[in-house]
């Protein structure tokens, strides 16, 4: 089942080796067994596993970035993708895990550990509150989500977090050209511009994902985020 990651690996370009194998072994076999105590993934198939949240996690990297010494904060974690795997990769990385489930943090904390990973913060909250504190606010690279909602919505979750010349990178499926003409106007208001849309197959399936690449060019506006739950229910138009 492994040869799935190395050919994954091999098809984006990306530096494979038996101590990166042996940290997914344990990541999935961790991912497994906390599944059967809390809900973090409906995916428990290995090779599903290896291909819908490993190999999917790692598709904004390439040959000329898998090395880059950059800070990063992943928005709505869930089960630690797309940040740990790229943390696994690339091990430069300075990586913040965002997430408003106390169970969740729980188990990455537990993954963390055994990966014996380093500048990994990990922190239970909501990105609409952690978003307005100055220890956090314009402060990343880069951010990444691959959370479920509106890119209005997750753009106001997401962009106040990246400095200005950093960028948010947002996972998403392949139909979305309504969700982004919808997102315009709050991709502005927050301070951000759509740079490129990227799209890729996972290897070795017949998915397709686009990865909406959004550049911080001005500083966003203290009134974003708003409070918690206002995002969700009044998206900014």
């Amino acid at each position: 089942m492994i040869e799935i990651m190395e050919k994954g690996f091999k098809d984006l370009k990306l530096p494979y080796s038996e101590e990166i194998e042996e940290k997914f072994i344990v990541y999935r076999d961790l991912l497994k067994e906390w599944n059967k105590k809390i809900n973090i993934t409906s995916i428990e198939e290995d090779e599903d596993i290896y291909v819908k949240h490993f190999i999917d996690s790692l598709l904004i990297l390439n040959e000329d970035n898998a090395a880059e010494n950059k800070t990063i904060i992943d928005v709505g974690t869930g089960g630690g993708f797309p940040g740990l795997p790229l943390k696994i990769v690339n091990d430069n990385y300075r990586i913040t895990l965002l997430d408003s489930l106390r169970k969740r943090i729980d188990f990455l904390a537990e993954v963390v550990k055994a990966l014996n990973l380093k500048n990994v913060e990990l922190i239970h909250g909501r990105a609409e509150d952690y978003g307005q504190n100055k220890k956090y606010r314009e402060s990343y690279d880069i951010c990444v989500s691959r959370a479920v909602a509106p890119l209005n919505v997750l753009s106001e979750y997401c962009i106040p977090f990246v400095k200005v010349g950093g960028y948010f990178a947002a996972y998403k499926s392949d139909n979305i050209s309504q969700e982004i003409s919808n997102s315009d106007n709050a991709i502005k208001k927050l301070g951000g511009k759509i740079k490129e849309i990227k799209e890729i197959s996972i290897p070795g399936t017949d998915i397709n994902r686009k990865i909406v690449i959004i550049e911080k060019i001005e500083k966003t506006n203290i009134r974003y985020p708003r409070k918690a739950g206002k995002p969700g229910k009044d998206p900014i138009k």
